[in-house]
């Protein structure tokens, strides 16, 4: 699958006129069209006219009026849209009509046939765009993982959900038969979080600090998975505590591993042996490790099986 890196966004708007004009709208973000060249207008101005600055990010989609192929990811539950400029990752709406952070949607048609031949009424299913700048789990599906172990119907420990962003298409991957317990430290994203998990009754937010996981082990169940993003020097530890108490055997792990926020002083190589080495400590079996470049710096994502009888 082709989905390219950070791209650079059209030049804004056109050009002025002559000498002394003022230049048109800053750099635009993704996706924005290239402005036309203006004509030599007014008279011409004294030198230092302003520049135009620089625009913000816009949100990644595919090109109006061209038509989008749907296909599905290795990773079930995971899907790709074919058809613009680049190729994106999607997930299924959960809940159409409604963006979660301001992601691009995108609709796609369908018709079915009946017993008969004819043609029944056209459906419409909806997709979300999955920013891989935006989730380390996005950057790592992206980056090759082989195993994410979310699939639809599983049962999901997020550990470090934040305002709920990834979580949302983690919620989107397991649908209606699967949950997600989403686990958030912070009272000021945790509002957030819960604000999403009122449109989508597979999430069950948690607003909570992971390193005591007694405290919330009456609304938790044990899962299939755990994914965490808590971006701790004791990261492992607190994943070892969690997994104890709700990781089945044989149950996936994938840990997201920011190396600055571990050790500073250290390259980020040696910061993620030394992880992958507490994993293990934890009865955790390492199966794969990868960068998140280039969609996170000093990245990595280690996934892995949990061994309860190790």
């Amino acid at each position: 699958m082709a989905f390219g890196a950070r791209g650079r966004g059209g030049l804004g708007g056109g050009r002025g006129g002559g000498r002394g004009a003022p230049r048109g709208g800053g750099r635009g973000g993704f996706g924005a069209p290239r402005g036309g060249r203006g004509g030599g207008g007014g008279s011409r101005g004294g030198r230092g006219a302003p520049r135009g600055g620089r625009g913000g990010r816009g949100k990644p989609g595919i090109r109006g009026g061209a038509r989008v192929i749907i296909e599905p990811h290795r990773h079930p539950g995971v899907f790709v849209a074919r058809g613009g400029r680049e190729d994106l990752l999607v997930t299924k709406n959960l809940t159409p009509g409604e963006s979660v952070y301001g992601e691009k949607r995108i609709s796609v048609e369908s018709t079915s046939t009946t017993t008969n031949g004819d043609i029944a009424t056209a459906t419409k299913t909806e997709y979300r765009v999955w920013n891989p700048f935006r989730s380390k789990l996005a950057a790592g599906i992206l980056g090759g993982l082989d195993e994410i172990f979310v699939r639809p119907g599983a049962k999901v420990l997020y550990l470090g959900a934040a305002s709920g962003t990834s979580v949302s298409h983690v919620a989107d991957i397991v649908g209606p038969t699967g949950t997600v317990y989403a686990v958030e430290f912070s009272h000021r994203s945790g509002r957030d979080l819960i604000g999403m998990a009122t449109h989508r009754t597979n999430v069950i937010p948690i607003v909570e600090d992971a390193r005591y996981p007694l405290r919330y082990r009456m609304l938790v169940g044990m899962v299939d998975v755990i994914f965490a993003d808590v971006a701790q020097p004791d990261q492992a530890r607190i994943v070892g505590l969690n997994a104890h108490i709700f990781l089945k055997n044989d149950g996936g792990i994938v840990v997201s591993v920011k190396a600055s926020c571990i050790d500073s002083t250290a390259k980020p190589e040696v910061v993620f042996a030394r992880e992958v080495q507490k994993m293990r400590e934890e009865k955790i079996k390492p199966k794969e490790q990868l960068t998140l470049e280039p969609f996170e710096r000093d990245h990595c994502m280690v996934s892995g099986i949990y061994k309860r009888s190790t």
